[in-house]
């Protein structure tokens, strides 16, 4: 058990920011490019905050401050500004946006080793960088459109001598970034000539493909008897998911007489929850089992606030998170009613013979709800769904709750 709480509070600390699945993009390209124009339309679309170095350090300049101060000189002569100031100034920004669904970096990162600062910053959030986007446009358009921009917005930074500086800066410092994100599969040239809308849909277009591949994990909480199993499978079936019955798995695991069906056996006999590490064993085994899925449903796991952090760390361990969780609401009078009648039907288990067991297990789970509950609520990632009437019924209602969680994220 110590090994358990020690993990509980690892898992604690860990995940002390309220980062859900985001969507975080790199906006890449030479100066000139047009990544400042599409930035903006990128953020509005999927509600990213938006983090543009050159904006954060004109600010700074215009306030006079001592990041400022110290980036005005290295802005002027066209040279990049040191990490130390840049790294200062993205930390604070990503710390004070935390209701936004994920961010969108223009301007950074411009060397490799910047990209391998935003990985330690993204990891410290428990996220990732999903996709490189590499706006591509020959030279002699991006001297013509930075001279241009120059005059309309004057901009002083933006002379001929300091637009070949800052060129070649890209060419030979900024550009190997490029293979950094090819080695991760993450990079997409897109092409930068055309009309504003015309360069969006392009970009726009491998955003979506690169949500598509997210994995999609809903977590079906609710009492014994909620349904839970019956409703699970359909929904794996309907979204193309795995279903993962914890329960189901162990009765396996008894029925092959295996190691970790006799540690478990007792357990459930008693109505009592399996020791996590048994649940940690199957659920990881299921998991590399079906990497190639869409996503997976979880039913009976987790039942516990130690078990939802656990599952936070399996699925981050896979650079994936919980997606939704869904509540089936039902009675303690309704869950007693469907364990009895199942228990005299020939798919009764042998808790569901007895009474006392049967109250057992709703007493275990009321205890141990709410603060799961509460858990996926802080989160904004709980749904409540009426659990009672006709079976087909229940499941539109559950469908409907899916397809509205899975809207938020693609």
């Amino acid at each position: 058990m110590l090994s358990l709480f020690l993990l509980f509070l690892i898992l604690k600390l860990q995940y002390k920011h309220k980062y859900n699945h985001m969507l975080n993009i790199a906006l890449f390209g030479p100066p000139g490019a047009g990544k400042g124009t599409q930035s903006k339309m990128l953020v509005e679309k999927y509600n990213l905050a938006y983090i543009s170095t050159g904006d954060i350090l004109r600010t700074e300049i215009a306030e006079g401050t001592e990041l400022g101060l110290q980036a005005k000189d290295i802005i002027k002569k066209g040279g990049l500004v040191p990490d130390e100031i840049i790294v200062q100034i993205i930390e604070e920004r990503i710390q004070t946006n935390t209701e936004v669904n994920g961010f969108l970096f223009d301007g950074f990162p411009r060397t490799t080793v910047q990209a391998y600062i935003l990985e330690g910053l993204l990891l410290k959030m428990n996220t990732k960088l999903d996709c490189m986007l590499s706006l591509e446009v020959p030279t002699e358009q991006l001297r013509n459109r930075m001279l241009e921009r120059a005059k309309k917005e004057n901009r002083p930074d933006d002379n001929q001598e300091v637009i070949e500086v800052r060129l070649k800066e890209y060419d030979t410092k900024t550009a190997p970034v490029a293979n950094f994100y090819k080695e991760k599969e993450v990079y997409h040239g897109i092409d930068g000539l055309g009309s504003i809308n015309e360069i969006f849909e392009r970009l726009t277009s491998v955003v979506d493909q690169t949500l598509e591949k997210s994995w999609i994990n809903l977590v079906l909480l609710g009492p014994p008897g909620s349904g839970k199993g019956t409703q699970g499978r359909k929904l794996a079936e309907k979204f193309n998911l795995v279903y993962i019955s914890t329960g189901h798995l162990m009765r396996q695991e008894i029925k092959k007489g295996t190691e970790m069906g006799l540690s478990a056996q007792t357990y459930i006999e008693k109505g009592d929850i399996v020791p996590d590490e048994i649940a940690i064993k199957l659920i990881e085994r299921q998991i590399h089992k079906h990497s190639d899925a869409n996503g997976f449903i979880f039913k009976g796991f987790p039942r516990t606030i130690v078990q939802a952090y656990i599952l936070d760390g399996l699925l981050r361990k896979l650079e994936s998170t919980v997606t939704t969780t869904i509540n089936l609401n039902v009675s303690t009078l309704e869950s007693i009613k469907r364990l009895t009648a199942r228990g005299k039907t020939f798919s009764s288990r042998a808790y569901d013979t007895d009474t006392d067991i049967i109250i057992h297990r709703l007493e275990q789970h009321d205890k141990r709800s709410a603060k799961v509950n509460e858990y996926y609520e802080k989160q904004s990632k709980i749904d409540f769904v009426d659990g009672v009437g006709d079976e087909d019924h229940i499941f539109e209602r559950l469908c409907s709750k899916v397809n509205d969680s899975f809207k938020k994220i693609r």
